[in-house]
């Protein structure tokens, strides 16, 4: 690099040497694989609970459990980003993707104590999408409720 650049192209020059394009013909068929995989072992655990004599509803809660519990564990293991590191946007699926950027930010403050490091961190990915949710539902529900869609 020259250093007699101004600060600005200097940026970009190091922008353009830091990044390189993703190699797409690998990293698509990828994704597709692995959350193909995680979507076949949701459907997996969904027979299996039938299977032992769950209803459908009392199955579908126990794999979401089952999911979000199985990933939590991975990601504290760091067996999480390695399957990320293939599987890129695939491990995106909704409820383990979720679960991983939950415990994520809690295992990197856990040396700042149970409350204030993982207990604090816990929800900065999670608080967000509970008070919008939430949120969401009850401007839903006033809604209905003029539309007389209430059920009331």
């Amino acid at each position: 690099m020259d250093k007699h650049m101004p600060p600005r192209q200097e940026y970009q020059q190091m922008v353009k040497e830091a990044s390189k394009n993703s190699p797409s013909y690998k990293n698509i068929p990828m994704a597709f694989l692995i959350g193909g995989l995680i979507c076949a072992l949701g459907e997996g655990l969904l027979h299996l609970y039938t299977n032992l004599g769950l209803t459908t509803d009392w199955a579908g809660s126990l794999v979401s459990i089952t999911l979000i519990a199985l990933s939590a564990l991975l990601t504290g293991l760091g067996i999480y980003d390695k399957i990320a590191k293939v599987g890129g946007a695939g491990t995106l699926v909704p409820i383990t993707g979720f679960a991983n950027a939950m415990v994520s930010p809690a295992l990197e403050f856990k040396t700042e104590g149970l409350v204030m490091g993982t207990g604090a961190k816990l929800f900065v990915i999670a608080g967000p999408v509970i008070v919008y949710g939430i949120t969401a539902s009850w401007v839903y529900g006033i809604i209905a409720w003029f539309l007389g869609q209430g059920g009331m």
